[in-house]
């Protein structure tokens, strides 16, 4: 379900992304905007995307180290130590 929820986001950005590019060419096209803004702005999009997707996965990951806490299940970590007592 997880992996869906990320294909479906990520799904919906792609979109959204070309449908904001189509857009800004056909502003650049009619001279309603110039070619140095539209650039300007699409890179600004861009990293304000990676900052979010950024965002997202440390959310997810905390997320995740929560669940796995409140279930008790054993992390590597703890595999690592116990294999560390098991040599003494």
């Amino acid at each position: 379900m997880l992996k869906e929820m990320i294909y479906t986001g990520l799904g919906v950005a792609n979109i959204l992304k070309e449908k904001v590019e189509t857009e800004i060419k056909k502003l650049e096209n009619d001279g309603k905007i110039k070619r140095d803004d539209a650039k300007s702005f699409l890179e600004s999009l861009e990293q304000k995307g990676k900052e979010e997707d950024e965002k997202i996965k440390s959310h997810i990951k905390s997320s995740l180290k929560d669940i796995i806490d409140e279930l008790g299940l054993a992390t590597k970590e703890d595999i690592e130590r116990l294999k560390e007592e098991l040599k003494k």
